[in-house]
This record gives C-alpha cells, structure tokens and sequence, in this order.
C-alpha cells in the first residue's frame, strides 16, 4: 500500500537526490537504495570496530581445525 508523505529537504540535498536518480527511477527507489546503502555501510563499520576491538574471532580460533589421518 502506498501513501504520500512530504519530506522538507534543502536546495543543496535536493540537488544532490536529484544527481542520484536515474532516467525511469522514482523517488521512493532513491530513498530505498539509500537506506540500503547506509545499512550495509553501518554493518561493514560494526564489523571492522569488532575486528579492531577483539570481538570478532576468525573461525580457526573458534572451530579447531581436524586431524589428518590420511598422510
């Protein structure tokens, strides 16, 4: 279900939306790629500052590796 909401922006993002819209793009597909966008840039930011502060662990650490027997 659509609905129409107004959204007060300045001259200079209106503009800049406007660069961002492709030929046959609506206004909601910019809006969508943009939160897709900043979703995906604020996971790669959460992973990098848990990889900097020893939250992440690779998978060696957490799955030791098995033996090989067939040698």
């Amino acid at each position: 279900m659509s609905a129409s909401k107004r959204i007060p922006v300045s001259e200079e993002h209106w503009e800049e939306l406007g660069d961002l819209k492709g030929a046959g793009q609506s206004w909601d597909d910019v809006i969508g790629d943009l939160v897709k966008h900043y979703k995906r840039a604020r996971l790669f930011r959460e992973v990098h500052e848990a990889r900097e502060s020893d939250e992440f662990r690779s998978l060696d650490e957490v799955i030791p590796p098995e033996d090989t027997k067939d040698e």
